[in-house]
């Protein structure tokens, strides 16, 4: 399977501008990946203001997401700004080329820019199969959280998109490297270039990481661009039967 990751310079709270901008950083991969990966809340930037930038969930951005699949050929992922039952969420949304689609609510909301005060947590984790591969998708400040995400062998895959700040750019790569040893999986990690309405700046550092913790490839710093890496899903269950670490996990469940 061939994954590619999207790095762009998001414009704030500026939907058309970022769904054209979007779409040329896109179209280069049409019929050339299985999933393309879009940063967390990619059609406004990180914004406090659901009020005015929620939408139902199958309205314009979710159309958006369908054609781009079904042009590309391609899964497509990233998280935006959703109106359900009164309540808004930071939901990732998964879409295929066949109009299959699935979706993940973020569960820790990012308390320090006040996340939390705007948007509903979400109450359960998410993992599905695209193209025989289990993929578990995560939002931003979740990386944050190893417990959340921890792989009992149900998925293969970890794909976190975000809106990282320059300012922790460390942090960033050794979470991601650690969630990929700890639950022996391919992770990959989608971020932002540029500055936002806040004033927040964005170094990118997008990254595709092996089982082992490698950086299989990285996007340039401060740099709009693409990043892609064909995965061996043969290889990692391999590794997982030599060093089975699974075997002597501890069992707990997460009270929500």
């Amino acid at each position: 399977m061939k994954i590619s990751i999207i790095q762009p310079d998001t414009v704030w709270e500026n939907k058309s501008r970022n769904f054209e901008n979007l779409a040329v950083l896109i179209s280069p991969l049409y019929n050339k990946t299985d999933i393309v990966i879009l940063p967390e809340m990619f059609n406004t930037g990180f914004s406090m203001d659901p009020e005015h930038f929620n939408e139902s969930p199958g309205a314009e951005t979710f159309i958006w997401l369908k054609e781009v699949a079904r042009k590309g050929n391609f899964g497509i992922c990233g998280s935006y700004m959703v109106n359900e039952k009164s309540r808004f969420y930071n939901r990732l949304v998964f879409v295929t080329p066949e109009n299959e689609f699935w979706y993940y609510d973020k569960r820790h909301l990012f308390s320090m820019g006040d996340e939390d005060k705007f948007f509903s947590a979400g109450k359960s984790r998410l993992v599905f199969t695209y193209r025989d591969i289990r993929i578990s998708p995560y939002i931003c400040y979740d990386l944050r959280f190893p417990v959340w995400s921890r792989n009992r062998n149900e998925y293969d895959l970890a794909i976190y998109v975000t809106n990282w700040p320059e300012s922790r750019a460390e942090v960033w790569k050794t979470l991601l490297q650690a969630r990929a040893i700890e639950n022996q999986c391919y992770v990959a990690g989608s971020n932002r270039i540029g500055t936002d309405g806040n004033g927040i700046k964005y170094r990118g550092d997008s990254l595709i990481i092996s089982p082992r913790g490698e950086i299989i490839t990285s996007a340039e710093t401060n740099e709009e661009c693409s990043i892609s890496a064909d995965l061996s899903f043969p290889e990692l269950y391999d590794f997982r039967k030599k060093f089975p670490v699974f075997d002597d996990a501890d069992n707990f469940t997460i009270k929500l």
